[in-house]
């Protein structure tokens, strides 16, 4: 009697290789063709996650696509779009601990290595504040405004109530540039310098503004902008 296959004979080969090699074997297209499982009626799992690709103009552009955009595109629909989605975040979280599971905030390498990887490639401004404790441990990460392309509006009183609420002794902001640079514009620094000064009225010492984004990130304590 011959074995039994599965129906999509593409998928054999991507998901055999990675079960004998490693998935550090597999090609992009391979390892998306994993993440699917099954191709299209006409088009096998291995030419669709090729497609995909291709259509999203890589894999940097597919990380970017929401649920919507994924799901309308034929062969996929919800289902797959979900499971692409779900591979993606997975990626990230291991990349980027989160912030609860970081015991201290050393430097602002630090705080790169917690938020580009999830972060980077998303399409608008994020304004989150890391509360510290008197040994600069994480109390809690706090998501305090979501914006724009190339804005992200936050008033320093929202900022210190939220941090008050914790009982932090010192705060780290963070924000993501979804252009790619990390460069601080005059407003980052307008912004940074409004923070530090409510900070000390209040008593919560603001160390760093950091600012991430695919090419990198910037601190505005590393480059003189903010008083250690």
């Amino acid at each position: 009697m011959a074995p039994v296959r599965d129906h999509d004979t593409e998928w054999e080969g991507p998901r055999e290789r990675l079960l004998r090699f490693g998935p550090e074997a597999l090609g992009e297209a391979e390892l998306l063709a994993v993440v699917l499982g099954t191709g299209s009626e006409g088009e096998p799992v291995l030419a669709l996650a090729e497609s995909l690709l291709r259509e999203a103009g890589g894999l940097r552009h597919l990380v970017r696509l929401g649920a919507g955009a994924l799901a309308r595109r034929p062969g996929i629909g919800s289902g797959k779009a979900t499971r692409i989605l779900a591979g993606i975040e997975l990626g990230r979280r291991a990349l980027g601990p989160p912030a609860a599971h970081l015991a201290r905030i050393g430097s602002s390498a630090d705080v790169d290595r917690m938020f580009r990887p999830r972060l980077s490639h998303a399409e608008v401004e994020h304004f989150i504040v890391l509360a510290l404790d008197a040994r600069n441990r994480v109390l809690r990460e706090l998501l305090l405004a979501k914006g724009s392309v190339s804005s992200c509006p936050v008033a320093p009183a929202e900022v210190f109530r939220a941090l008050l609420r914790e009982a932090a002794v010192s705060a780290v902001l963070v924000h993501n540039h979804p252009s790619g640079d990390p460069t601080p514009s005059s407003e980052d620094v307008a912004l940074t310098q409004r923070m530090v000064e409510a900070g000390e009225l209040v008593g919560v010492r603001v160390q760093d503004h950091v600012i991430v984004a695919r090419e990198g990130y910037q601190s505005l304590l590393d480059l003189g902008l903010v008083r250690p």
